[in-house]
């Protein structure tokens, strides 16, 4: 388990992170979500241990992670910008990590190599975006840690690769133990995997939540009611985030059970009744709209 309590970091004037407290659990995918400069790589790099925050503290199976030589081979991380040496192969990129790395699995690194259509004799500096991103995600599953820690691991890939990155992340999860922590601006790229959200914004954490019973528990219904007063009797009923209207079509965004919400609404004999999937991204602007937060421009 991975718990950040009060963690705060500036670069001179720029707070990047700022008292953030969150708890990272195990066997699930971690995703952290922010806009450019929100601070996810700044918080990343913190949990890797390679910048200490200023306050607060970060631990990891209940050991601090700065200069712990030990705690260090139970992580893997993947920055946006990773720095391979010059003219080194996949190869030599496999025998760099087994020097850190003593579980390093080099049989699934020359199947997976194999599968995603990567020359390990080629040098990497001529590798394209995407093909490098995928080498970095194969030699992360392959050093067998217990987590992996991702920086915009997702942009580069096409759709196919990305496909094919989470397919790997969901088979060592049920085959091992493994928690992937994925920082991304996208909210598109993460809602088929995650399965818990951390928000973060200008350094701070505005929502850390299941995204299972964050869907549980917030919906969007369209309907059509015979007259105003029942429109506006069941809003008051309702616990309310968003209201629209398209004609005389009514749309809201609830928070609420399914069953609850259902039975309200079909009590005030509605001609029409429909409820509608919410996406990650409009379930995160309803709540931190609630929250007093204005945040539809970040993703």
């Amino acid at each position: 388990m991975i718990e950040i309590r009060n963690c705060s970091k500036a670069f001179g004037k720029v707070q990047a992170v700022n008292q953030v407290s969150m708890d990272i659990g195990e066997h699930e995918v971690f995703g952290l979500i922010g806009s450019n400069g929100a601070g996810k790589s700044t918080l990343l790099r913190i949990m890797a241990g390679i910048i200490c925050q200023d306050s607060g503290e970060v631990l990891l199976d209940e050991q601090p992670v700065f200069e712990n030589e030990k705690i260090k081979e139970q992580f893997f991380y993947i920055p946006d910008d990773a720095y391979i040496p010059a003219n080194y192969t996949a190869s030599d990129m496999t025998e760099y990590y087994r020097c850190f790395y003593p579980g390093f699995r080099q049989e699934q690194f020359e199947k997976l190599i194999k599968q995603f259509h990567l020359d390990k004799k080629r040098k990497i500096s001529t590798f394209s975006k995407g093909m490098k991103k995928q080498l970095l995600v194969i030699l992360g599953i392959c050093a067998g840690t217990k987590y992996l820690y991702c920086d915009e691991t997702f942009d580069g890939l096409d759709p196919v690769m990305r496909q094919a990155v989470k397919s790997l992340f969901a088979s060592e999860i049920m085959n091992r133990e493994f928690t992937p922590v994925i920082a991304s601006h996208n909210l598109r790229e993460l809602e088929d995997i995650c399965d818990h959200i951390g928000l973060l914004h200008k350094g701070g954490i505005l929502l850390s939540r299941d995204l299972e019973d964050m869907k549980f528990h917030i919906h969007k219904i369209q309907c059509v009611l015979t007259d105003k007063s029942k429109e506006e009797m069941l809003i008051k009923e309702l616990d309310v985030l968003k209201t629209e209207h398209q004609g005389s079509l009514l749309l809201l965004t609830v928070r609420g059970t399914r069953t609850e919400i259902v039975e309200r609404v079909q009590a005030k004999n509605p001609l029409f009744c429909e409820i509608l999937p919410l996406t990650l991204e409009e379930i995160f602007i309803s709540e931190t709209e609630v929250a007093g937060y204005e945040v539809k421009n970040l993703f």
